[in-house]
């Protein structure tokens, strides 16, 4: 059986692109050294934040390797998310992840033709977890931006019978009552990521135990302080915190689509530069990014 015991909390690492638009793999030992050092135990490489469905084959197998060099010298857990492609492209990129090392895969599905049901979306996982039958394997539930809203507690409970390699799932969404039944329905047997970072505080109050979330690339120790004040039972202190990152991430996403604004945050708040987005993804102007800075000022964040 292969095991997955990894919780925590997750960052998924931006993709660093340089002026040119080619993939900078240069500062990742930095990147992972800073996310370390600030109490983030793991990484997800070329999930939304990461623009792996925007990149090549050889370009995402090149990331990884470098992540995966570099948390072994940092001990993080390393989840690589496979899918938003062409299925054989999704399983090549699984086969090329368990052959470096890699701690677990993530996978959403074919964005164009997709799947309507729990079934159909299970035998699509099949394919993939088979080409990497030593690692733990999660599905990336994001409805919002896939289209593809299948219900997870339905979907858990097939997936852990039909799946040998099925560890668990990212649930990005709002909906906190499909997220409890999530976490229900997997018994003990598999992992939920929560995915939505306004809702940290309320979610881990209601048992939820991992997450992986786009602020923590930047604000990465008022998650930790939020899961502490909950753990703590210090629910004022919780609210608090939490209150503060919604409002920080309702400044930064006020301009622009979630991940060039969320790469702006990060080169603001952090010492490492993420660059820009890829296109068709459009990048913040220069006085869109003075008014964010002047708004997280406010905030008392930088």
């Amino acid at each position: 059986m292969v095991s997955f015991t990894y919780r925590g909390l997750c960052a998924p690492v931006f993709t660093i692109f340089n002026k040119d638009l080619s993939v900078n793999v240069a500062t990742i030992p930095e990147y992972a050294n800073f996310l370390a050092k600030n109490g983030i135990d793991g990484v997800l490489v070329h999930g939304t934040s990461g623009e792996g469905v925007s990149m090549t084959v050889s370009e995402r197998k090149a990331v990884v390797e470098v992540w995966a060099k570099v948390v072994r010298e940092t001990k993080q857990h390393l989840m690589v998310q496979v899918g938003g492609c062409p299925l054989p492209d999704a399983i090549e990129m699984a086969r090329h992840a368990e052959s470096v090392g890699v701690g677990s895969l993530l996978c959403h599905s074919e964005l164009f033709f997709k799947p309507t049901n729990s079934t159909e979306l299970v035998n699509y996982l099949q394919h993939v977890g088979a080409a990497a039958p030593k690692t733990p394997l999660l599905y990336y539930h994001i409805p919002g931006w896939t289209g593809i809203n299948i219900n997870m507690e339905k979907f858990i409970k097939e997936a852990l019978k039909k799946i040998p390699t099925f560890r668990g799932i990212k649930y990005t969404s709002t909906d906190l009552e499909g997220g409890i039944a999530a976490l229900r329905a997997s018994e003990g047997k598999s992992a939920v990521f929560l995915g939505a970072d306004t809702l940290l505080a309320s979610a881990f109050g209601m048992g939820f135990d991992s997450a992986i979330a786009t602020s923590l690339n930047m604000m990465p120790q008022h998650a930790v302080k939020i899961v502490k004040a909950v753990k703590e039972n210090n629910i004022t202190e919780a609210k608090r915190l939490q209150n503060v990152l919604t409002d920080a991430v309702n400044i930064v996403i006020k301009d622009g689509a979630w991940v060039p604004t969320m790469k702006v945050a990060m080169n603001l708040l952090t010492p490492i530069n993420v660059g820009q987005s890829r296109p068709p993804l459009v990048n913040l102007t220069q006085a869109q990014i003075d008014d964010m800075e002047q708004s997280l000022k406010k905030l008392d964040l930088l």
